[in-house]
């Protein structure tokens, strides 16, 4: 696959209201969230990535206080284009995908989408080799979060062998960033969650591929306090 053919236009999703990361979702909408010690929202950090990744053109799907966030994009120096769109009602995640889909600038050309609450880092261009080399119509990066609690490992007898404190997970998840077909935006509903409509659909054609990230890749969901303050240790972890 060329570099050439690779997407170069993404969807970001930003309307969540963020009601578990109350007060800081109170006048911003959560991807406005900074991480702490960077001065750089959640979405400050995803666009930057994003461009990295050889994206030129994105579209912002706003929602809950759009107009925080519309101000600063507005304002900022950001290193790609980026258009917002904002929901008059809420479409649900499918539709809401649909109808930012619609504001991309090269309708006949895939595209990446991410969830505005995902700070992560791996290859995007190896995603979009992935996808293509396997001709789905969508593929979902898949990540192996850590278990929140400590476990514990017993043998057949119930004797504990082991403790073992915040463990990867058996099970996959997704990610919340994918790559999409051109053609996709077509298989979304109008309303609704596309996760319980076009995915399993897709799963079913065998048209639905599931992209690992890379061993050692960075990736945190965003959802609560304590995830913007262990974000904040794993950066500066990271930069020591």
């Amino acid at each position: 696959m060329t570099e050439h053919s690779r997407p170069t236009q993404a969807v970001v999703l930003a309307g969540g209201q963020g009601s578990r990361l109350r007060p800081y979702t109170d006048d911003r909408p959560k991807p406005m969230v900074e991480i702490p010690g960077t001065g750089t929202p959640i979405i400050g950090h995803q666009l930057a990535w994003l461009a990295a990744e050889g994206v030129t053109d994105a579209v912002v799907s706003c929602g809950h206080l759009a107009e925080v966030l519309q101000e600063w994009i507005d304002a900022a120096d950001l290193p790609l284009n980026v258009t917002t769109v904002v929901e008059s009602e809420p479409l649900g995640r499918g539709g809401g995908l649909k109808y930012a889909a619609a504001s991309l600038p090269r309708p006949d050309e895939s595209w990446f989408a991410t969830n505005g609450d995902i700070w992560t880092r791996f290859s995007l261009r190896e995603m979009a080799d992935f996808h293509h080399e396997r001709a789905a119509d969508a593929t979902l990066a898949l990540a192996r979060p850590r278990i929140p609690w400590g476990v514990v490992e017993t043998d057949e007898f119930g004797h504990v062998l082991d403790f073992i404190e915040s463990p990867p997970s058996p099970y996959l998840v997704n990610a919340g960033v994918y790559v999409f077909s051109a053609a996709f935006a077509k298989l979304l509903p109008d309303r609704g969650d596309h996760e319980r409509t076009t995915f399993p659909r897709l799963a079913r054609e065998r048209r639905l591929a599931g992209f690992p990230l890379p061993q050692g890749a960075y990736w945190r969901a965003i959802d609560t306090a304590k995830d913007l303050t262990e974000a904040a240790k794993e950066l500066a972890a990271a930069r020591g």
